[in-house]
């Protein structure tokens, strides 16, 4: 059954120690144990995004990060989008990116956003109006494709 969810916007310096334990311990779960993809998660451009966090029970199950333009690639960006793996029949990945698209306007200005997708995620992003614009290229050894936004 689906739960409400509550979303918490931070900059790097509002987060606590706990929140960014708890994104990066998410993110490894994600990223490097699920997908097999041993990689340097931890970047230094933490520090430039906003947070988007997604709590159910107090459990952090989503989350993103968002960069105004410059921050990431020329344009604005939204990236390291997860939704935990026992989430993801609910539909908190489609209310994240809304949400995200809107913080981009809203809290950045920003309307054109760039991303670098995973290939298996195409139509995911495309139903939030995302466009393909490069061929496939292999971004820690999963294809991953560039989509804009405009």
């Amino acid at each position: 059954m689906k739960k409400e969810i509550s979303w918490k916007l931070s900059s790097y310096e509002e987060l606590t120690r706990d929140e960014l334990y708890e994104i990066l311990h998410l993110r490894c779960k994600i990223f490097v144990i699920e997908q097999n993809a041993p990689y340097l998660d931890i970047d230094y451009k933490d520090q430039k995004a906003l947070h988007l966090s997604g709590y159910v029970d107090g459990k952090l199950i989503a989350y993103c990060r968002l960069f105004k333009a410059g921050g990431y690639f020329e344009e604005a960006s939204i990236g390291r989008v997860i939704v935990a793996q026992e989430y993801r029949k609910y539909g908190y990945g489609h209310e994240m990116m809304t949400k995200a698209i809107d913080i981009e306007a809203s809290v950045l200005g920003e309307t054109k956003i760039t991303i670098s997708g995973q290939l298996y995620l195409k139509k995911f992003y495309e139903s939030h109006g995302f466009k393909q614009t490069s061929e496939m290229y292999l971004e820690d050894g999963i294809p991953h494709i560039q989509m804009k936004k405009e």
